[in-house]
């Protein structure tokens, strides 16, 4: 019988609990016979995370025992880190296994230098100051998470749940992966695009109540007449107008965010059911399956059919 893994996660003053109890949640369950996840914070001393609560650490990591898998979380305490944490990591990731970080952690891992000449992401809106500070690092601001060698980065906080999984799966096969991921409530593989975040994240809330109503409807309607007209009309704007103020408050053409909402709705469905691809087409607002097949080719790069090979989960006991 092989030995358990050791996961070692970091710890240090206001890190994101999140970006620490997700992927600790997802090897823990795996059992102890797979992963001995330990904490470690640079002294042994608690800390305090972003959100105020205390964690404490079971080593230092001068005395930490030697890691499989290194965890590197983020959080607000990336923006100005402790140069020893800094120095520790240039010296001693190199020499595990794998090291993996959640959200802003990968602005540890780029400070210590690990992450030059390697893809990587992290949160949604850090990419863009990732990539400013750290030319040499290659920026995808897309995937949930990006696998380059020994080191993966993961995007926003729950991103670090998905790699954790992908991690399990690659271990300990998908059986495992997948029976961690239903008592998580959560789905195994969430589609591998920084499509990571919805269309409502991704876009800005409207500030005026016709428009943010109207944002409302779509979601909650995908199958309807969304054209510019008919979307005026319910807000009570003419559609030059409406289509003005509609880009101003979101950032997004009215079409552009149809079009996002609709692939979205529509991927859930791949993923959550086992409806066929005509009947999901005509309730995402499609006319017909080829033109759901060409709005996926053009948003994640893929078919239906295939998103559906890959992704779909099947949730149950």
């Amino acid at each position: 019988m092989t030995s358990p893994r050791t996961v070692l996660v970091l710890l240090f003053e206001q890190v994101q609990s999140l970006d620490v109890t997700g992927p600790v949640e997802v090897f823990s369950g795996a059992g102890e016979a797979s992963y001995r996840v330990l904490t470690a914070s640079y002294d042994g001393a608690p800390v305090r995370t972003s959100s105020g609560l205390t964690l404490t650490p079971d080593h230092a990591l001068a005395d930490a025992p030697p890691a499989h898998t290194l965890v590197v979380p983020g959080g607000d305490g990336t923006r100005d880190p402790d140069p020893r944490l800094i120095a520790w990591l240039r010296e001693h990731a190199p020499h595990v296994s794998r090291t993996v970080s959640v959200c802003t952690g990968a602005f540890l891992l780029a400070r210590a230098g690990l992450l030059d000449g390697r893809r990587a992401t992290t949160h949604w809106a850090f990419c863009d100051t990732l990539a400013r500070k750290y030319p040499d690092v290659a920026v995808d601001a897309d995937p949930v998470y990006v696998r380059d060698g020994p080191v993966a980065t993961s995007a926003g906080v729950t991103a670090g749940i998905d790699l954790a999984l992908a991690l399990v799966e690659e271990d300990h096969g998908r059986d495992l992966a997948l029976e961690i991921a239903r008592a998580l409530v959560v789905f195994l593989r969430r589609p591998a695009n920084q499509a990571q975040f919805s269309t409502q994240l991704a876009a800005q809330t409207a500030r005026s109540e016709p428009l943010s109503e109207v944002q409302r409807w779509i979601a909650e309607h995908p199958g309807a007449d969304l054209s510019v007209p008919a979307l005026a009309s319910r807000a009570r704007l003419s559609p030059r107008h409406f289509a003005r103020a509609f880009r101003t408050e979101t950032g997004l053409t009215p079409g552009r965010y149809v079009e996002r909402v609709r692939v979205e709705h529509a991927r859930r469905l791949l993923e959550d059911t086992t409806g066929g691809v005509e009947e999901i087409s005509r309730s995402s607002g499609y006319g017909t399956p080829e033109a759901m097949r060409r709005a996926f080719l053009k948003t994640i790069g893929t078919s239906p059919a295939e998103y559906r090979r890959r992704f779909h989960a099947p949730v149950g006991p």
